[in-house]
């Protein structure tokens, strides 16, 4: 059973940057998709990227030029870069691997 661990979140100041990290106790090798998701308070969890075993990836509109994310397989991680972080980035990052499920997320505060 793979567990996912993620890591890298903080407060930094709007125009900054973080690089997330999801770690998966197992091989990511055939896991066919891999994302990142977030939830801000009182909204609903929304899509941030993914990644799939090909290596083709997906951004949300909002993040599209800012942020980045790759895969390790052999370090079984994935990450996210966030640059040019906005107050709208505020929210707690989930991983998530296809069949697998979620990790616990990592917040993300972006303020002044």
């Amino acid at each position: 059973q793979v567990q996912l661990v993620e890591s890298g979140g903080g407060s930094v100041q709007p125009g900054g940057s973080l690089r997330l990290s999801c770690a998966a106790s197992g091989s990511i090798f055939s896991i066919s998709l891999m994302g990142w998701y977030r939830q801000a308070p009182g909204k609903q969890r929304e899509l941030v990227s993914t990644i799939t075993s090909g290596g083709s990836t997906n951004y949300a509109d909002s993040v599209k030029d800012r942020f980045t994310i790759s895969r390790d397989n052999a370090k079984n991680t994935i990450y996210l870069q966030m640059n040019s972080l906005k107050p709208e980035d505020t929210a707690v990052y989930y991983c998530y691997a296809a069949l697998r499920g979620w990790g616990q997320g990592t917040q993300v505060t972006v303020s002044s």
